[in-house]
Order: C-alpha cells, then structure tokens, then sequence
C-alpha cells in the first residue's frame, strides 16, 4: 500500500513538474550511478552535487544529458538557489553550501566518512532538510543524537534502503509482524574476512572496479560489514554471539540448521543475534525466524519453506544506491525512516592492523593503521574501546600490539572533530 502511495504521489509532483529536489554529498561510485538513476525515474532528481572534485558531479550531470552551461559551480547557497531557480543544476566543492541552499529538500550523504557525514547531518538537520544517509558508519557512531535532532526539528533522518541494514530490516519486521521468533538477522559477504588488508595491497582491484582503494578495503577487511551489522542490531537489539560474529561459510540452504541456537544443533549462545555468512549467501541478506505452533509448522512445511523448526526468509539482492531514492520519497513524502541506530546495544571497535607506535597518527576506516570490530556496547564501554567512527586522525600515545582493540588511553582522539562533538553530546544526554 505505501508503495502504492509513493508511487501514486511521485507521478503526480512529475505530472505538476514539482519533482522532489534532492541535494548528494559524494559523487562517487555510488553517487554517480544515483544520479543517473534519479534521472528518470518519476518526481524526483538530483539537482545539486557536493563533492570535492568537482569534475565528478560535473561529469555525472554531463553524462545524463545535461548541458555545460546548465551546470553551475558555485560555493554560494544563494547563487545555487538561483541556478535552480533557473531551471539548472549546480556542482560545489562545499558540502555545506548544498546544506543551506533553500530549494533542496533532501539531502543524501554518500561519502562514507563518520566526520563529514556527521557534519553534514547535523548542518542539514539545522536547516530543516530531511537526511538520507547511505553512510552507516556515521549512524553507528552518532546516529541517536542526530535521530533526536531530527525528531524536534520535524524533518526525518534515515539510514538509507539499499545498504543490507535498510534491506534486512523489511525481512525482519515482516517476521515480527506476524508473530514470529526471530533468531538471527544476516548478511551474506562474498569473501573471508581480510582483518589486516591494506589499501596498497588492494589498490589493483580497487582501480579496476572503479572504487577507491580505502572503500574496497573497508569491505575486504569486515569493517563495512561489521558495521552494517551494528546497524541492524542498534535497529533491532539483537547482539553480536561473539565479538566480530562468527561470519562462517554456510550456503542459503543450511542457515536454518547452522545459524541457530546451540541447543538446536547450530552455533549460537544466544537466541537473538546478527550475524553474516561467507558462503552463497551474497549478495542477498536473510532472516531465520521460528514459532512454536505445530500448526503454523506444518502450514509452513506445506509452503516450501523447510521441516523446521527454524525458516529463511531470503532476499537475493540489495541494490545500494539504487534503492536510496525510495529512503528520499519515503522521508519526504510519508515522513517515516528506513532504519536508524535508536539506542546503541551494539559497537564497531578499532583494532590496530599492525603494532603502533607512540605518535603515530591513524588514518581512519579502510587506511593501514586499524579494522573495525563488533562488541556489545556494554563491553565496550566497559573496556574503554574506542569506537572506529572516531579514531581517524587520532594519535597514538601507547604502543598498541597488532590485533589489540585501541582504547581511549591509548591515543588522543581530535576533539575539534564534529563526530567527536557529537558523539560527547550523545553521551552527555544519554
């Protein structure tokens, strides 16, 4: 039915020529392809890109039609105010010039790191926009401070769909809506886990697939996944069964008898986790859920859905940016979010890739110096581990053995970061 509605609701603004006029910060892979996207799709365009290489916002409109001379650049929120006025678009190197520019009335962060995305979300709160963050590593480190923000302010802000976090969760609360036990929330992850890769060992590859280095690194070393799966469990409750989850190799079929309580006959301690398989599960994410009705058992059986107890619900896809567009329409159209981090029960960790040493600065998500880790909350706090979303730039004041988390006595964090403001408000209102 909703779908119905923004379906209904898009063709009409095309129709009036009012299409929703969304501002994106990063035009990268994904970023690129979203513009392409949102092109033709009904009642709703990129019309302004942020990104510090302007020639990429630049070749991305160019690329779906639009001509030079209709392409303004420009710092200025006004004179980006009157380029769409004028029925242009506009590229800038400042992310906040796209914030304060009255005609967006979305803003879509696609940059992936926790400090401009923290930057942005808040600047973009402040000016009534609503947010759609296709960057979890921001949400996961600030993302309940800014949900509040957001909430007084009266404008929405979301983790986008697309990401496994905003896919899986459709999966899970159609399990809670009718009644059943869910026991583990998933992903599937198409390579082991690389703890200690390096950008110059992934460069090669990055380049062919068109990705920066530092991203596809961040995927091979588990940090996006891990923290993908914080996502999903500060959406949800459900923890991390050991720190960094078990991430074992099982195919489609045999996640409801693997990835399910021990007492079962499958791994898990709890009866509630997050978790992801390397096997041929990707790129798909799933649900594996159960009911103690013999009835519903049966009916289930008869459905195709297995002997039980326990059933996968699977989805075979997720399709990035592509879905983020439904995130902008839901946000603007239906007031409602995707997905948000509402309390944190779960916490992606740095853990040093190699032993550091005192003065060292790090470089953050996907660099040399560390990988992110999942833990519960509590344990992490308890510990003082730092959370990944903050260590960049972070300096080194002890030395800190290869694959030990980094705690809050072992480096000077920047504390005139915005992630670092924040994440001190967050925890200062908590």
């Amino acid at each position: 039915m909703k779908m119905y509605t923004l379906l209904a609701e898009l063709e009409r603004r095309e129709g009036e020529g009012q299409p929703i006029a969304v501002g994106l910060v990063g035009c990268g892979q994904m970023g690129s392809g979203m513009v392409n996207l949102t092109y033709t799709m009904p009642g709703l365009r990129i019309k302004g890109v942020a990104d510090l290489e302007v020639e990429r916002g630049i070749r991305a409109f160019l690329e779906v039609g639009w001509k030079r001379e209709d392409i303004v650049v420009t710092e200025c929120p006004q004179e980006a105010q009157r380029a769409l006025e004028r029925k242009k678009v506009f590229v800038t190197p400042c992310a906040l010039c796209l914030t304060q520019t009255p005609g967006i009335e979305a803003i879509v962060e696609a940059t992936g790191s926790p400090e401009i995305g923290a930057q942005v979300a808040f600047c973009g709160i402040l000016e009534g926009k609503h947010v759609i963050m296709l960057n979890v590593e921001t949400d996961v480190t600030v993302g309940p401070i800014l949900k509040k923000m957001a909430d007084r302010a009266g404008v929405i802000y979301t983790v986008s769909a697309g990401d496994e976090p905003g896919a899986v969760i459709e999966l899970y609360r159609f399990a809670r809506i009718l009644g059943f036990q869910v026991v583990c929330i998933g992903k599937g992850k198409n390579n082991p886990v690389n703890y200690f890769a390096t950008p110059d060992e992934l460069r090669e590859e990055a380049l062919h697939k068109n990705m920066n280095p530092k991203m596809l690194c961040a995927f091979v070393d588990g940090t996006k996944t891990m923290v993908e799966m914080a996502e999903v469990s500060n959406a949800t409750g459900a923890l991390s069964d050991i720190p960094g989850m078990h991430g074992e190799r099982v195919d489609v079929l045999d996640l409801a008898k693997k990835y399910v309580p021990a007492r079962d006959g499958g791994i898990f301690h709890h009866d509630f986790v997050v978790d992801y398989s390397t096997g041929k599960v990707a790129p798909g994410v799933f649900v594996i859920f159960t009911t103690p009705s013999s009835h519903l058992r049966a009916d289930l059986q008869f459905y195709a859905m297995g002997d039980g107890p326990y059933y996968t619900l699977y989805r075979p896809y997720h399709l990035c940016s592509f879905e983020t567009p439904i995130s902008v329409a839901r946000a603007c159209i239906l007031k409602e979010p995707t997905i948000n981090s509402l309390s944190f029960r779960s916490e992606v960790v740095a853990v040093a890739k190699r032993d550091l040493a005192p003065g060292q600065k790090i470089d953050g998500i996907g660099g040399f110096e560390v990988f992110g880790k999942i833990y519960s909350f509590e344990e992490a706090r308890q510990l003082k581990m730092v959370p990944i979303g903050l260590i960049a730039q972070a300096k080194v004041q002890k030395e800190v053995k290869k694959g030990t988390p980094l705690t809050y006595d072992d480096v000077l964090l920047d504390q005139d970061s915005w992630v670092f403001k924040l994440r001190t408000m967050q925890e200062t209102l908590a």
